[in-house]
């Protein structure tokens, strides 16, 4: 009976781990640092522990939860699409049914810790719900579908804020419009990608829609404006010198990252897409964290 127990529980972690590599669980750095960088704002200083671990609970579930029904609903299109073909639902590496299980239970954990957060948190949790998992088909019927994954991950720092403070205020929502449009921004250039794709099988993308050449101009420009918005913030909050260096910093990159991606070579979308905005958000979140504790 031992030995069942310990094979069951071996093939358990091995599902958890498919789940997590399918999920790219390690990219929930995208909108985590930001919730973090919201929770440091509203308390104006180190946030309770208890409430910090909740909201760091509560946006791993959501991330989980969201990413994972994505997997679910574009099981399908991944299986003939030759860039995601391997992924784990169409490679017949796991089965829908412990995916499905894995997306409960995250959106589970998202609920209960809105519930220990406060009850304005808790209300709002299956909105919360509903905008992360309903992202999954709008690429089904609009172009628009980069804008809906920004606001997926645009409503972790308000969450945040409501979590700490227990109401809305104009900081977070400045920051979750920072957060939309970045995030927009990053998603159409990885869209790129799918262009020839998207056309054939009728998905909506804008990089579709208006072509690569114009569809990174759009991003540069989302990610203009969205620098534009982190200048505005220290009038409404009192941030200062680390802030501003890290925002320098995010220029920088920014940079850096459109330089990378041109319409007749798309080799390096990746790096932009991943590595480049995981240091961005990381970055970000560090430096005004170090503002906001240290002057």
């Amino acid at each position: 009976m031992t030995e069942n127990r310990r094979l069951t529980t071996i093939k358990k972690m091995r599902k958890l781990k498919i789940i997590l590599e399918m999920i790219k669980f390690e990219h929930t750095v995208f909108a985590l640092p930001f919730a973090v960088m919201s929770a440091f704002i509203a308390s104006d200083g180190f946030p309770p522990l208890p409430k910090l671990g909740w909201i760091l609970v509560a946006m791993v579930g959501a991330r989980s939860c969201a990413m994972a029904f994505n997997r679910l609903a574009d099981a399908e299109i991944d299986g003939i699409n030759p860039r995601t073909a391997m992924r784990a639902i169409p490679a017949g590496l796991i089965t829908k049914g412990a995916v499905w299980s894995f997306t409960i239970i995250s959106a589970g954990l998202l609920v209960f810790a809105a519930w220990r957060l406060n009850p304005l948190a808790f209300a709002l949790s299956p909105v919360a719900l509903a905008v992360v998992m309903g992202y999954s088909y709008t690429k089904r019927f609009t172009a628009f579908s980069h804008f809906w994954l920004g606001l997926a991950l645009s409503i972790s720092p308000v969450g945040a804020w409501i979590a700490i403070q227990g109401n809305f205020a104009l900081p977070p929502i400045i920051l979750c419009c920072v957060v939309l449009l970045w995030t927009a921004g990053f998603d159409i250039i990885y869209a790129c990608q799918d262009v020839s794709f998207d056309r054939k099988h009728g998905l909506h993308s804008i990089p579709a829609k208006i072509g690569i050449r114009w569809a990174l101009w759009l991003s540069s420009a989302l990610h203009v404006i969205a620098v534009l918005l982190l200048l505005g913030i220290p009038y409404l909050v009192e941030l200062g010198l680390f802030y501003y260096i890290g925002v320098g910093i995010v220029v920088l990159i920014f940079i850096y990252e459109h330089a990378i991606v041109k319409p007749t070579d798309l080799s390096r979308v990746n790096l932009a897409f991943f590595t480049l905005n995981g240091v961005i958000s990381l970055v970000l979140m560090a430096l005004s964290i170090a503002d906001i504790l240290l002057l």
